[in-house]
């Protein structure tokens, strides 16, 4: 691994207290790791030689399924490179496979634990699909993104409770496209979206990075460092460095830090579903 630092995304289940953690690094290896958001425990599921757009994809309220759109570049093979599917979390192995080849589009939303909307161009083939999952045509927000990652990832956000405030062009930057959450009657976590070219080391062209606004004060403090942050009950939880950590606020802001877990110095291990 030498000095590389991973890439982390999160996803938390809606109405169960687990999530599944996105780590990307070296650029073509991703794993997918559980975590019990109860104990603080993780556990891997499976790599994938590839790449998964973690802002495509999303985690049933019950925490049970994971729908992702995921790309190797074999496009030979039966799903021609690339695909959507969904697997029993946290592992990768497909229940429901739609072949894709190429990256325009793809991946979905579930709007139920049993039914999911797909983010398609008509572009899918069904390779194999799960009886007790059912794709629903119907498009699940009133408002449009276009078809690639912000067009899933911020319909998810907006449904999981994050408001969106504005949307900022930079020029032949790109955007900057700002949510908003309450952490509590103090404080109010921001999230700011940025897409276009324009890019930090170690990010893509679409990031995050944060703020955390003092309602009373107007107090900003910037977390630039922040690739991922929201709010886990009554704490704050953000990934930064490679490592996923816990905190809360207080009138001077982030207090009793944690780290739940360093996923730093993970590195490819072949694992079997257990399915």
């Amino acid at each position: 691994m030498g000095n590389h630092v991973p890439r982390l995304h999160v996803l938390l289940a809606r109405a169960a207290p687990t999530a599944v953690v996105v780590r990307r690094g070296p650029s073509r290896r991703t794993a997918l790791i559980g975590w019990d958001r109860l104990t603080d425990t993780f556990s891997v599921g499976q790599w994938l030689h590839g790449r998964i757009y973690e802002r495509r994809s999303d985690l049933s309220p019950d925490g049970r399924h994971f729908l992702y759109f995921a790309m190797n570049g074999h496009w030979e093979s039966l799903t021609r490179g690339s695909w959507t599917a969904i697997a029993r979390a946290p592992y990768l192995k497909a229940v429901t496979l739609l072949g894709k080849g190429d990256c325009w589009h793809g991946g979905g939303l579930f709007l139920s634990d049993a039914t999911y909307w797909l983010n398609d161009d008509t572009g899918h083939r069904v390779l194999h699909q799960c009886p007790a999952l059912r794709r629903v045509d119907a498009f699940p927000w009133h408002e449009s993104y276009g078809g690639e990652c912000p067009g899933v990832y911020f319909i998810r956000l907006q449904r999981d409770g994050w408001t969106l405030r504005d949307t900022v062009k930079q020029g032949k930057h790109g955007t900057i496209t700002t949510f908003e959450k309450c952490v509590d009657e103090e404080w109010v976590l921001r999230k700011l979206a940025h897409a276009g070219p324009a890019r930090r080391e170690g990010r893509g062209c679409y990031h995050d990075t944060h703020e955390l606004i003092n309602i009373s004060t107007g107090l900003a403090i910037v977390q630039d460092d922040w690739e991922w942050a929201d709010v886990d009950r009554d704490r704050l939880v953000w990934a930064e460095a490679g490592r996923l950590l816990a905190g809360r606020l207080t009138g001077e802001g982030v207090q009793e830090v944690r780290t739940l877990q360093d996923f730093t110095t993970m590195t490819f291990t072949a694992i079997k579903a257990p399915y």
